[in-house]
């Protein structure tokens, strides 16, 4: 038993050593900046930024140009190409010539610059929209950075309170060596028996299964760590935030009126609804009409390179869209009853990030509760213990008090745990739920 207990104090024993000091702030930071989710988000911004060019470039000139080569003896064909390829001569109005021509090649290249002069404010709009679409991915990125920051504080803690655990198992572990030393002098003394010995040893294997099987969840704790970070999930680090209570006192007053304001996806439907307005405009906008400006080069040629003329032209092009069987009237609608549904999921939102509120500051105000609760439990448990202890030395009580009180403060001490990280999760709800968590939030102090 003695060989068992040394190499699980080898196993469970971590390379401090090798470890770097990591505070949550610094885990914060790190998962901002080096979070695939976060790499995700930006290259979403990136994107919107791309769409907003895109739109913009409606302004700008159309310039193409298209090289083309054709071979025929249609009259038609033939005669106007010899006009273009400035090849044209007298020969060329016999009738025989031009009833039965010859076949005749025609290389054919071609410029055109087509720009608009106004075109209903359809660029406008679409230029609009798309700061809008960039607007809401920032939204989107805020929101992803945030729910990463909360994810980031439950893996921390998570990782903390695995920590906290295997100490406590190893306190247990102690404790329970001592109780069997204890129990094997008082043996000795003709005052216990065989049978308090086992029991005693028995519980003392169970404290070190129990050793074991947090050991165990403190490397996994570890892992989902790194994986909230973004790291490689075997990195070792010695994490120095400890699990105490948090200060967030001023937030919880206004918690529900920021969300309202704050809130990413508060925002992102209220500019869901300013692109709705915009798509009207543009869909009111195509019913106006559009003027266009066109130029363009020709160049003719019998043969690639030579036996050829040029041309170029210049036009304005006045297009109006009178009747196209209704489809602008269904857009309009169209875009109308999505205001209307943008704006009526808004008010849920709204609703539903108050409740979302209020569920945070009720668990928050519950778990410190608890936590005073789980204080004053671990005093009473510890107290208890030493009262069972020395009247167990002194005969007057049996091994199963002692074996019970040592149960109830490994508990006790548990329960206290499992109050303050559940009360450092409900502080970071309570932020998540305002719209306020980022890296500076004093929830993460």
């Amino acid at each position: 038993m003695k060989h068992c207990g040394i190499l699980c104090a080898a196993v469970l024993a971590a390379p401090l050593w090798a470890q770097e000091p990591l505070s949550l702030s610094d885990a914060v930071r790190m998962a901002v900046q080096k979070h695939p989710a976060v790499e995700a988000s930006a290259a979403k911004l990136r994107a919107a930024d791309a769409r907003i060019e895109q739109a913009r470039s409606g302004r700008l000139p159309r310039v193409n140009y298209q090289e083309s080569w054709m071979r025929s003896d249609n009259p038609v064909f033939v005669f106007g190409s010899l006009l273009t390829q400035h090849q044209f001569t007298e020969r060329n109005f016999d009738v025989r010539f031009l009833n039965r021509p010859d076949f005749l090649n025609n290389f054919q290249s071609t410029i055109t610059v087509d720009q608009p002069i106004y075109d209903a404010r359809q660029t406008k709009s679409m230029t609009a929209a798309a700061n809008l679409g960039k607007e809401i991915a920032g939204e989107d990125d805020r929101l992803t950075k945030q729910n990463l920051i909360a994810n980031v504080v439950r893996a921390y803690f998570g990782a903390v309170v695995a920590v906290e655990a295997l100490k406590v198992a190893g306190e247990a572990v102690k404790s329970a060596e001592a109780d069997l030393q204890r129990a094997e002098t008082i043996r000795a003394a003709g005052m216990a028996t065989d049978a308090d010995v086992l029991s005693i040893k028995v519980h003392l294997a169970a404290m070190r299964e129990k050793q074991i099987q947090r050991a165990n969840e403190l490397e996994v704790a570890r892992a989902a760590l790194n994986e909230a970070i973004g790291l490689p999930l075997d990195a070792k680090h010695d994490l120095t935030t400890p699990l105490t209570p948090a200060a967030l006192r001023e937030l919880e007053a206004s918690a529900e009126k920021m969300a309202l304001d704050l809130r990413p996806e508060v925002r992102q439907l209220r500019l869901a609804a300013r692109v709705a307005e915009t798509q009207i405009q543009a869909a009111k906008g195509a019913m106006l009409p559009q003027v266009f400006f066109r130029a363009g080069f020709e160049a003719d040629r019998q043969e690639f390179i030579r036996k050829g003329g040029a041309n170029w032209m210049f036009g304005a092009t006045l297009r109006w869209n009178l009747f196209n069987g209704y489809a602008d009237k269904q857009r309009i609608a169209e875009a109308s009853q999505n205001l209307t549904a943008t704006q009526a999921q808004l008010k849920q939102m709204q609703s539903g990030v108050q409740l979302q509120v209020r569920n945070a500051k009720s668990n928050l105000s519950s778990a410190r509760e608890r936590i005073q609760v789980a204080q004053a439990a671990v005093a009473m448990a510890e107290e208890s213990l030493r009262i069972t202890k020395n009247r167990y030395e002194a005969g007057l009580a049996t091994v199963t008090d002692l074996l019970r009180n040592e149960t109830a403060l490994l508990e006790t001490k548990m329960r206290l745990l499992a109050a303050v990280y559940d009360e450092r999760l409900a502080a970071t709800a309570v932020s998540l739920a305002a719209g306020t968590l980022t890296p500076e939030s004093e929830v993460l102090k």
